[in-house]
């Protein structure tokens, strides 16, 4: 069996140079050495990097070169370290996962060559680290009716990599968000340094409780974990529509737990085992309006799940975006969930 070999246990550095004010300002505050420093003391073995295309590239497709001296910075500092790193494109040239009004990237040819080029010129800089960089092709493709379309453009994108280099690993994620569902409808890897990508935060009422950007969350919502098959349910089917069972399909156990993670992840493997093919979690986590013991508890069922069935992983996020570990008031049992 193929594997993600030294990515095994990562954190999230979102908020950075994605989902952020982009001025210089907040890029050379956010995050800095010192972070990667306790990061590597924490125990983690890599980083996963989000970048929004707009702080290297600009709409017309020229780049911006003081933006690439951020990325320079981390893989420089994760070197030092001892990390590996994964560069994940989170928004691209016409497509940004969290606004629907922007998808234009998967029917347009010229936004489409925009793409290409950004990551012609990210394997031209980057892939020499092949030994420690991994590179993520794009962040949470949504839409079922954009799965084809993704599969042409991920193909060609990876194509342009392999004329630079043939080992660096890259890494290509479903639809619906990257869920594991989405891994069933992604093309067989074209190569054996290919590397299949999901995230999990399910349940959502639990993990994302109150997020103000889940459509049709409740403001005031608020859950405990673990609770009851039939709970979750119920609530999911009122809250989100009777068809959102996604999560709680042919579930058995009246508790969710350990079982429920291993239930879900049963699709990952699966895939896994058919084109041998590494699969890995590339985001998960609980929003801070969650309690801290029940936050511990899913945290403890989801990591046994994924010792179980061999799926590294990266938490989101090392610090903001509503899901920071350092932050309070995660930070007052950091050292448990480490």
């Amino acid at each position: 069996m193929r594997e993600f070999t030294g990515y095994n246990k990562g954190v999230n550095l979102g908020g950075w140079l994605s989902q952020c004010v982009h001025t210089e300002e907040h890029y050379d505050t956010f995050i800095g050495e010192a972070d990667i420093e306790k990061i590597a003391s924490l125990g983690f073995d890599h980083v996963r990097l989000p970048v929004d295309y707009n702080v290297v590239q600009r709409d017309d497709g020229s780049f911006i070169e003081s933006g690439f001296g951020y990325i320079d910075s981390c893989i420089g500092w994760c070197e030092r370290r001892g990390l590996k790193m994964v560069l994940d494109i989170h928004k691209a040239a016409g497509y940004v996962f969290d606004d629907k009004t922007c998808r234009g990237l998967f029917g347009d040819e010229k936004l489409q060559d925009i793409f290409l080029t950004l990551w012609k010129e990210l394997a031209g800089r980057y892939a020499k680290y092949s030994d420690f960089v991994s590179f993520e092709l794009l962040n949470e493709i949504t839409d079922r009716e954009i799965s084809d379309s993704w599969n042409k453009l991920a193909a060609r994108a990876a194509a342009e990599i392999r004329k630079v280099s043939r080992d660096v690993k890259i890494i290509i994620g479903g639809i619906f968000n990257s869920s594991i569902c989405g891994l069933t409808l992604l093309d067989a890897p074209a190569d054996e340094n290919i590397v299949f990508t999901f995230h999990c935060y399910s349940p959502m009422l639990f993990t994302h409780q109150g997020a103000g950007w889940v459509e049709n969350m409740p403001s005031d919502w608020s859950t405990a974990y673990p609770g009851s098959y039939g709970e979750y349910c119920e609530s999911s089917h009122r809250i989100f529509g009777a068809d959102y069972d996604d999560e709680f399909t042919d579930h058995k156990e009246k508790i969710i737990g350990t079982e429920f993670f291993s239930r879900l992840f049963g699709t990952a493997v699966k895939i896994r085992e058919k084109y041998d093919v590494p699969v890995y979690c590339g985001e998960y986590g609980v929003i801070d309006r969650a309690d801290n013991d029940s936050t511990l508890r899913w945290f403890r069922d989801i990591r046994a799940a994924f010792e179980e069935n061999e799926i590294p992983h990266a938490v989101w996020n090392y610090k903001g975006k509503d899901f920071g570990i350092t932050d309070s008031p995660r930070s007052e049992i950091l050292s448990q969930l480490l």
